[in-house]
């Protein structure tokens, strides 16, 4: 028996020729797989091999049957792809442990946090946090009223609104816009509005002052978020210009700026108040139960003055008058009484303190106390004072005077050429007013003497009156003098005083020898309206009573018909008074230029009630003192009169004997 060839599949079957072994294939691909009984590692290399050696062997089958295909080769097998290595807990428990311990772990970062700003900081945070919502907000004390003698408001205080911006609030793109408006409305310069409003770190800036109820109101309808009012107010003169030199005017600030406003500025404005209001982040609203804290304001105390209104207003109108006629620099009057209760005190030009900014610098001033100018003539009483009081002369001693005089090489002359007067009393001399015959009294009064009885009645030094910017004069003392000082200084030049300083001299003789000092506040008055007078001014004698008497008759002459001062009478009174007209020393040229013509007087003379004084600067072209300064006089003091009740005078005035027999 014939052995047949076998597969290494397995037996052939009987009657059939072997085939040859299906080539095996990879799952998903087309490569050729070994055998079964293939060696397991074996390489492609092997698997050709067995496929050339198959192709062989199939070659000798017979024809007409299909041949096996080859075997695709196997592509290399590539590498298994690298797993991650990730960190994997089986255990449930110990995920969430990690769990519970990372949330741990940031919850203790905001517990710290937390402790840190409310418990170690927290008094540094929340004093930062209502920093941010504070707004400090002044409460301005109500300023003290001002009124004349009577009670008539002089200076008040109304209700007023205050205009503030919190740029922080302010829409950027409005800015222009409003600093426009607001300029326009509140009379504010518009750049230094835009940069008031431009600095959003800012919450409070005010921007105006003082403005009125009404137009806080238009401010606010016109709807700039960012811009509001605070309640003020407002410094108001009833009577505008009436005593606007004494009283003078508030500032912006609130402060005074001139007059009495400004001196006794710490007790009319009291003492302002605050109040912190909180203020909501977002739409700058009033917070009405947030931090709060409030001062309030200290009202301050009113003035009641001695002043006359209706006297003030008819020495300012005469004045004015007088001014316009004359066409001078400027004037004063004062109206005054014996015991230096200052009745009127006048100044041209002048201003309305209503509305000061309009004002030019001159105007603002007051210029009884801020001016000084040589006396003239009108200082010629405190030399006769001095002789009669040392007795060296009386009042009918008599002179030969003539109208000019050498001392030394400089010659001094009466204000018009005379013959000589022959026999002139001393009264006379004073009823002429002769520089010359004043001299030629003067000259057996020692330089010391005469500068003494200068300063005794207030010459060189401030009237104590209490008004900013007083002059105290020029009075050197005799070591000083030249050789020939003394002699002008007898009758009132080369020495320079202020008005009220030389109205005090006339006051004093009027109040019999005694000076006291000029006053102008009665007392002052409290928030409801209680009146406290003002301490007694000082007072000393200066010269003797019967001095005093008869120079007030030696007075009363040089307003009579002999005198150089005739219209300064007024019918049914007695006047006593004196001309001043003396070269006016002007600083700026550092020379003379011009004259200072004035007038003093009292009236009635037999009992003197009040003193009036007037000074023209650089009257033009009439400068006497007789001509343009007693016809405003003579007005002042008529008014006066009556204003005051003044009983006309029941006695008839001595005659004055000018020359001796």
């Amino acid at each position: 028996m014939t052995d047949r060839p076998r597969t290494p599949g397995g037996a052939v079957p009987p009657g059939r020729r072997p085939r040859p072994p299906a080539p095996r294939r990879r799952p998903g691909g087309a490569g050729t797989l070994p055998g079964p009984d293939a060696p397991r590692g074996t390489g492609t290399r092997r698997a050709a091999a067995e496929g050339r050696a198959t192709e062989g062997r199939a070659g000798e089958a017979r024809a007409g049957e299909t041949r096996p295909q080859p075997p695709r080769p196997r592509p290399p097998r590539r590498p298994p792809p690298r797993r991650r290595q990730t960190m994997r807990l089986k255990d449930p428990m110990k995920r969430l442990n990690a769990g519970l311990l990372i949330i741990a772990f940031v919850l203790s970062l905001f517990a710290g946090r937390l402790v840190q700003l409310q418990g170690i900081d927290s008094e540094k945070y929340e004093a930062a946090a209502i920093k941010q919502r504070l707004r400090l907000i002044e409460l301005p004390a109500v300023r003290g009223i001002i009124t004349d003698a009577s009670g008539a408001p002089l200076a008040l205080t109304q209700e007023a609104r205050g205009v503030f911006a919190d740029p922080s609030m302010i829409d950027p793109a409005k800015r222009t816009e409003i600093a426009a408006r607001l300029s326009s409305m509140l009379g504010l310069d518009v750049q230094q509005v835009l940069e008031a409003i431009s600095t959003p770190k800012t919450r409070y800036v005010p921007l105006a002052h003082a403005v009125t109820p009404e137009k806080g109101r238009l401010v606010l309808s016109l709807g700039y978020r960012g811009i509001g009012v605070v309640p003020e107010s407002r410094r108001s003169y009833p009577a505008d210009a009436v005593a606007a030199n004494v009283i003078g005017f508030v500032n912006q600030d609130g402060d005074g700026g001139a007059g009495l406003e400004y001196a006794q500025n710490k007790l009319l404005k009291g003492v302002d108040g605050w109040q912190r209001v909180e203020i909501s982040a977002g739409e700058g609203q009033h917070i009405p139960m947030g931090e709060g804290q409030t001062k309030d304001p200290v009202p301050g105390q009113g003035l009641r003055l001695h002043l006359d209104q209706d006297i003030q207003w008819q020495a300012q109108e005469a004045l004015a008058e007088a001014v316009k006629k004359h066409k001078a620099e400027s004037g004063t009057v004062i109206v005054m009484t014996p015991d230096g209760k200052i009745l009127a005190m006048a100044s041209a030009p002048t201003f309305d303190p209503n509305d000061y900014a309009k004002a030019s610098g001159s105007a603002l001033q007051n210029r009884v106390v801020q001016e000084a100018f040589e006396p003239g003539s009108t200082g010629k009483i405190i030399t006769a004072a001095a002789l009669l009081e040392e007795g060296l002369v009386t009042p009918e001693t008599p002179f030969t005077v003539p109208d000019h005089i050498w001392k030394y090489t400089k010659k001094f002359k009466d204000s018009h050429s005379h013959p000589p007067y022959k026999n002139i009393t001393f009264a006379g001399i004073l009823a002429k007013s002769s520089n010359v015959g004043t001299i030629l009294a003067s000259e057996n009064l020692p330089d010391d003497k005469l500068y003494n009885y200068l300063t005794a009645f207030g010459f060189g030094s401030q009237t104590g009156v209490g008004l900013p910017g007083e002059t105290a004069g020029l009075l050197n003392p005799p070591k000083t003098w030249s050789g020939t000082d003394r002699y002008p200084i007898s009758f009132g030049q080369t020495v320079s005083v202020n008005a009220l300083q030389m109205a005090s001299v006339y006051a004093t003789i009027a109040n019999g020898g005694v000076r006291v000092t000029p006053t102008l506040v009665a007392g002052s008055l409290d928030e409801e309206g209680a009146f406290t007078a003002a301490p007694a001014p000082q007072s000393r004698r200066v010269i003797r009573e019967e001095t005093a008497r008869q120079l007030v008759s030696m007075l009363e002459g040089a307003v009579g018909r002999d005198g150089t001062a005739a219209s300064a009478q007024i019918p049914g009174y007695r006047v006593a008074g004196k001309t001043g007209t003396a070269e006016r020393y002007v600083e700026k040229a550092g020379g003379y230029e011009g004259y200072t013509a004035s007038f003093a007087g009292m009236a009635p003379a037999d009992d003197p009630q009040l003193i009036v004084q007037v000074v023209l600067q650089d009257p033009k072209p009439e400068y006497y003192g007789g001509v343009v300064a007693a016809p405003v006089f003579q007005k002042v003091m008529s008014f006066a009169l009556k204003s005051r009740k003044v009983p006309p005078t029941g006695t008839v005035a001595p005659t004055l004997k000018m020359f001796a027999d």
